[in-house]
């Protein structure tokens, strides 16, 4: 047995730009996702109205994913994510001008938010080509045996601009305005770019150039629901969000019943990310890939629990350390999750799996948002909460006991054979 290095994946220098470039970009997606929350449950006082944002970036995320899984595997890597950096940066200023007090002053508030919903759903396209462009870039940048380890530390960067996007965000909103807020999104986008082409073009690993679209798609879904391994581990992590997430509600929970304003919501939006990025740093010295199976199961159920206890508290604190909580146990369904697929898809296939991953959990966020939003409206926002927290608790107690196969996972066995 090889002796654990925390540190392998970093001695590879493209690598190391590849972190840079998804910090810049996941904070700047991060943070404008959670202004533009802030921005629109103030313009309306509507939970619904949050919901809606999640719906609008689904939607096209989610109709797009298997067509843009296609092209990636299609194409080179690098070049096809400089392009959609391109377009986010784009979507940004648009966000950015449409806070400018002259255009706020001259439009009718219901206009104003038709065009945050219409650029919101532009995010969502482009998400749909970023997200597999991505996973497959990472894949061409280290050895396979290192795989595990990159995407630890890929995870990890990803959770500290989650953390310090949102963080960052109701600082900025409280002492400059959600106007200003944006203008610095936009920055971090140009600096993702410049990031990213600090490394070098890859070749293109799909054999089958040119294959036609529908056989292309195709040859994705089948792979995708006949590999139970990753079937199994996307589909629970999905059901987990979707029911489980309370995220899309925290402007509610910190300015109509914890009463803590936007500073109190900069802490509450980036305690999950706070706990995540310490488990996904943990992750680095102490693998967690023996009795994978039993573990991501173990760390979901104990997420739903820690929604449920969110929900139904009124003490700020408690509120926070529950959501820190629930990031720890979240760390550990997302590493253990990224090393799957990493190990268990094909090089020319990455695109495709990336983007029916993205289907069943990259979207379920904003899924759960919209649920969230609509939950919240009809029954309430605490009832919501807790609701979604029970039925995580569900889904995942009926998963271990229908598939005693996926308790059992280990994948130690595989990485020790590359």
């Amino acid at each position: 047995m090889t002796k654990n290095d925390p540190y392998e994946a970093l001695r590879f220098r493209e690598f190391n730009f590849f972190l840079l470039m998804r910090f810049a970009l996941v904070f700047a997606w991060s943070m404008q996702f959670v202004i533009i929350e802030w921005e629109v449950y103030t313009m309306t006082k509507d939970t619904l109205s949050l919901g809606i944002i999640g719906l609008m970036e689904i939607i096209p995320a989610v109709s797009m994913a298997l067509f843009a899984g296609h092209i990636v595997d299609q194409n080179e890597k690098k070049s096809l994510l400089i392009k959609c950096l391109i377009a986010f940066s784009l979507i940004s200023l648009g966000l950015f001008a449409l806070t400018l007090p002259a255009i706020k002053a001259n439009f009718a508030a219901q206009n104003l938010l038709y065009a945050i919903y219409a650029l919101v759903f532009c995010g969502g396209l482009v998400r749909a080509f970023i997200t597999p462009s991505v996973f497959s870039l990472l894949g061409q940048l280290i050895p396979k045996k290192v795989y595990p380890n990159a995407s630890t530390w890929s995870s990890s960067v990803w959770q500290i601009a989650a953390v310090t996007g949102p963080a960052l965000s109701g600082i900025a909103i409280r002492f400059f305005g959600v106007h200003y807020s944006l203008c610095f999104v936009f920055g971090c986008t140009v600096l993702a770019l410049l990031f990213l082409t600090q490394i070098e073009k890859k070749p293109i690993l799909n054999t089958k150039i040119g294959e036609p679209m529908m056989q292309s798609l195709k040859e994705g879904v089948r792979f995708v629901f006949h590999n139970k391994t990753i079937l199994n581990a996307i589909t629970l992590d999905m059901i987990a969000v979707l029911f489980g997430g309370a995220i899309a509600l925290l402007p509610v929970f910190a300015q109509d019943i914890l009463k803590v304003g936007s500073e109190g919501f900069g802490v509450l939006r980036a305690a999950p990310a706070v706990g995540s990025f310490l488990t996904m740093i943990l992750a680095a010295y102490i693998p967690l890939n023996k009795n994978a199976g039993m573990k991501l199961l173990v760390a979901i159920f104990l997420f739903g629990v820690c929604m449920i206890v969110f929900g139904l508290s009124t003490s700020f604190w408690l509120s926070v350390a529950a959501l820190f909580l629930s990031g720890i146990f979240d760390g550990v369904s997302v590493v253990i999750r990224q090393t799957i697929l990493q190990l268990e898809t094909p090089d020319h296939m990455r695109g495709r799996v990336a983007s029916v991953n993205s289907i069943f959990v990259g979207s379920s966020n904003e899924l759960g948002a919209f649920e969230s939003g609509l939950t919240a409206k009809l029954m309430g926002t605490v009832t919501a909460v807790v609701f979604g927290g029970t039925m995580t608790l569900v889904t995942v107690t009926a998963t271990g006991i229908l598939s005693p196969s996926f308790r059992k996972l280990d994948i130690h066995k595989k990485i020790e054979e590359l």
